[in-house]
């Protein structure tokens, strides 16, 4: 057996030993045992959590927006809820004006103009500054929640332990595309297997931005050093959420997921959008995943083997693959064992996965090894080599041709809730006559009428 064979061999033997020992044990610990929560403390509205909803946006699409907010107007929480949106200065404010204007009414809701872009971060903080209640609500202006996500996350953050709790995330756009399922299936995975394995132990160890809900008695402590994040003596502008998940595992708190909150997000549907997201993200989990390892001795051991699984998995498939591939470019044989030993583990994890889900379409997410092994291991292999490069990658404008669509029209589609009698109409939701808050950049409100 020549030397590369023998690389790719043990590579490829060590990958299929370390996953099968990891997937094992987070598929054990991801099933549910008691999928109930708590029930409220008291049925007095007045006695609930005062819940703010923060969403942060910066050149969203009118239409996405509408729909976001729309699903935030129809939240069946009794207690008090605030919505705080923040206008990132975005170039296309005009065009996002008129979904503004469509809350001009409901006193729940708030506008906050940030004169100039700060990034996400600093919105978010604005908002959190600018705002009062018990829990906060984390939105990204992309995503729809289903009507009781408030009320369920509300419920799991009674217990006075958990600092923060996410939702579970599915693509609200997932028949757009062959990626746009593939990445369903793949958000599907990382919640009800990664995510729910955490929670066993209390550690999820990324509450994911588009639906977290958090303590603000735990936030206010920590929001100092979740604005001033350095990597490398430069600011650290994205991964806020991992960032923000670590943070409260750091002061002692438990961070939890609700399978049962449904947040449904806007996905990348094509590839070079996609890549330039999970570039991002990898960095993120790189620099963040340095600053938790001193966390790890204090948790449960299964997190330290979740740790292993995620970072140093990866890395031996990429060596067995780099090896496989030069001994096929350079002697001319086929790497068998080790195509078949990576055929058989995506095999046995899809079909699995199916089985879980009650769905075959989970035998499909095959298709992600070859991207994983030919895109993906490349890019957080470049990840890597440029951890301190902040730039965010995605940002743009939305169309102008997106943005001739009435709000009344883009608040008509689909629905997380599909027996809610909420009419598709903004204004037909059933709002207050009272005038919102439009808060300038100075921080001084002004009504919107």
């Amino acid at each position: 057996m020549s030397l590369l064979a023998t690389i790719s061999t043990v590579a490829v033997a060590s990958y299929a030993l370390l996953s099968s020992v990891h997937k094992s044990a987070q598929a054990l610990y991801a099933l549910r045992t008691d999928a109930s929560l708590p029930p409220y403390d008291s049925a007095d509205a007045g006695a609930l959590p005062s819940v703010d909803v923060i969403v942060p946006c910066f050149n969203e699409d009118p239409r996405t927006l509408a729909a976001c907010l729309k699903s935030l107007a129809s939240q069946d929480y009794p207690g008090r809820l605030q919505v705080y949106v923040v206008d990132d200065g975005s170039a296309n404010v005009a065009a996002v004006a008129p979904v503004h204007a469509s809350y001009a009414y409901d006193p729940r809701f708030n506008v906050i103009l940030l004169p100039s872009n700060v990034g996400k971060r600093k919105a978010q903080i604005a908002a959190i500054r600018r705002s009062f209640g018990d829990l906060v609500l984390n939105v990204d202006s992309d995503t729809e929640i289903a009507s009781d996500v408030v009320s369920k996350l509300v419920r799991k953050m009674q217990d006075p332990a958990v600092g923060a709790a996410m939702g579970q995330l599915t693509a609200s756009n997932r028949n757009d595309s062959w990626l746009t399922r593939l990445i369903d299936m793949e958000y599907w995975l990382a919640c009800n297997e990664e995510r729910a394995a955490q929670t066993r132990f209390g550690a999820v160890m990324c509450c994911c931005g588009p639906c977290a809900m958090y303590r603000r008695s735990a936030l206010l402590l920590l929001l100092d050093q979740y604005e001033t994040q350095f990597f490398r003596g430069k600011p650290s502008d994205f991964g806020e959420d991992r960032h923000l998940t670590i943070l409260m595992l750091k002061a002692g708190f438990r961070t939890e997921y609700v399978p049962d909150a449904i947040a449904a997000t806007v996905v990348p549907d094509r590839l070079l959008p996609y890549l330039r997201q999970q570039l991002r993200w990898a960095r993120s989990t790189y620099r963040d995943t340095l600053l938790g390892l001193h966390l790890l001795p204090g948790l449960d051991r299964y997190l330290t083997l979740d740790v292993l699984g995620q970072n140093l998995g990866p890395l031996l498939l990429a060596i067995s693959s780099i090896a496989a591939l030069a001994q096929l470019a350079l002697t001319g044989t086929v790497p068998w064992w080790t195509g078949l030993t990576i055929v058989a583990m995506t095999m046995v994890r899809c079909s699995v996965a199916a089985l879980r889900a009650g769905e075959l379409r989970f035998i499909g997410f095959s298709l992600h090894t070859p991207i994983n092994i030919f895109l993906l291991l490349p890019m957080k292999a470049y990840a890597l080599c440029t951890l301190s490069n902040s730039d965010w990658l995605s940002r743009k404008v939305a169309k102008s041709s997106d943005v001739d669509v009435s709000i009344e029209d883009a608040t008509n589609g689909p629905s997380l809730n599909p027996g809610s009698k909420a009419p598709g109409s903004i204004r037909g939701a059933g709002l207050s006559r009272a005038p919102s808050q439009l808060i300038a950049s100075d921080g001084i409100a002004a009504a919107t009428d």
